[in-house]
């Protein structure tokens, strides 16, 4: 799903997805953001995006994904904390 599809999504139920904090400025996982720069992560590349993105249905299975990929995120997004967050709020910045 692309960012701008968003109001495809059923708007009665809470979509969560991955997302990361960029924790320094030029930060590995995504050259030349600034410092605490928001992206969520790509299922398939599991690298930080603005666009891209898939979600979940539950909390819950957000998290378990991210646990199951959880050496390769480390890899892709060093020194950064991968969270489950609700899209609506991660989009308005709330979260």
């Amino acid at each position: 799903m692309r960012r701008h599809e968003v109001d495809r999504l059923d708007p009665t139920r809470s979509h969560w997805v991955p997302a990361v904090v960029s924790p320094q400025r030029d930060w590995v996982g995504a050259r030349g953001c600034r410092r605490g720069a928001r992206f969520m992560v790509n299922l398939e590349t599991l690298h930080p995006t603005r666009d891209e993105f898939d979600t979940f249905d539950s909390e819950q299975s957000c998290l378990q994904w991210i646990m199951q990929h959880r050496a390769q995120l480390n890899r892709n997004l060093p020194g950064a904390t991968i969270r489950a967050v609700r899209l609506d709020r991660w989009l308005l910045g709330l979260d």
